[in-house]
């Protein structure tokens, strides 16, 4: 018998996406009237994450708005979209965020931040002299207008990060988009966002390449080295009791990050890591990263049911 054979495997958790669409909606209802608010705020950037959570939300509105007698429309629950482009994303991006509201039928407005990034001019000309210190300086501007529309409008600002960025790797800005009142697919990673994507029917938004549209030409992929299903398996493995060096030889790890170095290599002529124990190290700090910015921002996060084989499994934190 070989010794792949007496290989333990990592389990990637699976979900029944109409029980999961269920129970997060439930989440944000309940949180709604918890906050005695007439709905929620949500930013659109076009991407899978903010029009899944803008779909949830929608459709559990629409279930609840339905129990609600059609002369009380005062308890009518609303979801408003907000589409704050820069002129570093792709004019494509507000475009598709347009089309997503246009879907859903939910009221939306769009709201070019350039002239209040250039404000910024006359008290952090250092930030906009790096365009590291730039894209995170437009996050929180985005923040800042989401949360003042949300308490404007008496509503619950709804984040849009997923379990892989905003809890695996820490991939969110502090302060910036980070900074939501509840978190609905917080305990779901970027494949399981996928799932409900298409789900929803929109097979073609699942399949675009994750980027924060902080700087011209960003990418997730690019900015990490590594794509969302390498954080999954790797934070899973972890989760799951695996050492660090039995990641970094596993059959399901191995290859795929070797695969990922390779094709870095060829798409940027350059390499981001040189093995996979770089690859596996860097997850781990970030996942310090991740867990430290927690402690200081942690909101509310939507339970799911997961499956890991034989096991069902609620995850609700």
């Amino acid at each position: 018998m070989s010794d792949k054979s007496l290989e333990r495997k990592i389990l990637l958790p699976e979900m029944n996406s109409e029980q999961a669409a269920i129970e997060i909606g439930e989440f944000v209802v309940t949180q709604v009237l918890s906050h005695s608010s007439t709905g929620c705020v949500i930013g659109l950037s076009g991407g899978v994450d903010s029009t899944v959570t803008a779909a949830l939300i929608k459709k559990a509105f629409d279930r609840y708005n339905s129990s609600v007698s059609a002369d009380n429309q005062k308890k009518q629950l609303e979801v408003v979209g907000y589409i704050l482009p820069s002129d570093t994303n792709n004019p494509e991006d507000t475009k598709d965020g347009i089309s997503v509201a246009e879907r859903l039928g939910i009221r939306h407005e769009v709201h070019s931040i350039e002239k209040i990034v250039e404000a910024f001019q006359s008290t952090n000309p250092e930030a906009l002299a790096v365009k590291y210190d730039k894209g995170n300086l437009m996050s929180r501007i985005r923040a800042n207008v989401l949360s003042t529309k949300a308490a404007t409008e008496n509503k619950t600002l709804a984040g849009t990060g997923n379990k892989d960025e905003d809890f695996g790797i820490g991939y969110y800005t502090l302060f910036g988009d980070g900074a939501v009142h509840i978190s609905p697919i917080g305990n779901l990673s970027k494949r399981l966002v996928r799932q409900i994507a298409c789900y929803f029917g929109f097979e073609e938004i699942a399949k675009r390449i994750p980027t924060a549209g902080l700087e011209p030409g960003q990418t997730d992929y690019k900015d990490l080295g590594y794509d969302y299903d390498v954080v999954e398996l790797v934070s899973e493995g972890f989760s799951q009791g695996f050492t660090r060096e039995e990641l970094i030889v596993h059959s399901q790890v191995k290859p795929i990050i070797e695969r990922q170095i390779k094709q870095y290599e060829s798409m940027y002529c350059h390499k981001k890591f040189n093995s996979v124990r770089e690859v596996v190290d860097d997850i781990v700090r970030r996942h310090y990263i991740a867990d430290e910015k927690a402690k200081i921002i942690h909101p509310p996060i939507a339970p799911v049911t997961l499956t890991y084989g034989a096991l069902t499994y609620r995850r609700d934190k």
